[in-house]
């Protein structure tokens, strides 16, 4: 993987933050830190797609039907039972 320098810079506040997290010995140094915040932001902005996707897909499926507490509680029970 091609690296890419990139200067950023920090508030006093944020630059001992990042060393705090240096010093606990959760990284190795300040560029560890940034590309773990980094992967972090991608997940949560993959997982909120999808969240997105599913609640599209869910409104354009059709009328809601009633909820049945007592079926969905049954055919719970049932894949119990199977499972055992």
């Amino acid at each position: 993987m091609s690296m890419h320098r990139k200067t950023i810079t920090l508030t006093k506040q944020q630059d001992a933050w990042v060393k705090g997290q240096i010093e606990s010995g959760h990284f190795g140094n300040d560029s560890e830190y940034i590309r773990h915040l980094i992967r972090r932001d991608q997940q949560a902005q993959e997982r909120l797609a999808t969240l997105k996707q599913a609640l599209a897909e869910g409104e354009s499926s059709g009328k809601p039907k009633p909820f049945d507490i007592a079926a969905i509680k049954a055919a719970g029970r049932r894949r119990m039972k199977a499972a055992n």
